[in-house]
């Protein structure tokens, strides 16, 4: 029979509870507060005024908001692809081959991930400076750099997410398949690829949010004619945080949940997607 709770297994409990609410609320308070004064209905954005949806509409119709926008849209976009094609294949290769320098490959995988983000913003801007990376090319073509340096930035992630998935790989299906008259492409398209598929869209989106909220690096790999929309809002907060700037701010908020909620759906067990 199990023990009953006594009351001081009772006052743990309590204590526990209270401790994680206000840690939760200590972490999104702030951005809760942000959300709702970007509805205030004021300028000065410290006392609440009022409900308006103009400030939204201000955002909207903010040409430079929308343009660095869309380029943020599509350097995420375009570093997702690469980012989920390499980091889909360094994860193949780990964990299929065993090869000389391994562990030293898994090692530097991690370091964009566990470096801080600033050392490699200023690496990349280095780098860049020292092989003279044109600035002033044509769009998208002036996104390049900052491209370049969320697809360094990224595709660990989506590799070691894609790697977690492969280790519940049951390797008895691959050669099943080839004993049935597979070739190893086919095996890898009908077989492989299929179960790593939850890992890579989770992956995919990994790297998107991450690439999407990027501040640092962008900052440090971005030409002079070149905006984001994280560099963006930082830019309008230096003149002050106005209900607009929350606004454009909630926007990204509000992606930034979308994205994740679907990566985190997508990691559950298959079992649990089928209920």
């Amino acid at each position: 029979m199990p023990e009953k709770a006594g009351p001081l297994d009772y006052h743990r409990k309590v204590w526990l509870r209270l401790w994680m609410a206000a840690t939760f609320l200590f972490l999104y308070a702030p951005i809760i507060i942000l959300v709702l004064f970007s509805f205030n209905d004021s300028k000065r954005n410290i006392v609440w005024r009022g409900f308006t949806l103009d400030y939204y509409v201000k955002a909207f119709n903010n040409d430079s908001l929308i343009e660095a926008f869309t380029n943020s849209l599509v350097i995420a976009l375009v570093a997702t692809v690469i980012s989920t094609i390499l980091g889909t294949l360094t994860a193949l290769a780990l964990w299929r081959f065993r090869f000389p320098g391994r562990a030293a490959t898994e090692g530097s995988m991690a370091l964009p991930i566990v470096i801080p983000e600033i050392c490699m913003g200023v690496a990349l801007m280095a780098f860049f400076i020292r092989i003279g990376w044109p600035t002033g090319l044509p769009w998208p073509l002036s996104l390049s750099a900052i491209t370049i340096g969320h697809v360094a930035f990224c595709f660990p992630f989506v590799a070691i997410v894609v790697r977690a998935r492969l280790a519940g790989f049951d390797r008895s299906l691959e050669e099943a398949s080839k004993d049935l008259g597979a070739s190893e492409w086919q095996t890898l398209w009908r077989v492989t690829i299929p179960y790593m598929k939850p890992g890579l869209i989770a992956g995919a989106l990994l790297a998107m949010t991450l690439s999407l909220d990027d501040f640092v690096i962008t900052f440090f790999t971005s030409g002079p004619e070149t905006l984001t929309f994280p560099v963006k809002v930082y830019s309008m907060v230096r003149f002050g945080a106005t209900p607009e700037v929350n606004a454009a701010s909630t926007i990204l908020i509000v992606i930034t949940i979308i994205l994740t909620l679907i990566a985190m759906r997508l990691q559950k067990p298959d079992a649990e997607l089928a209920k």
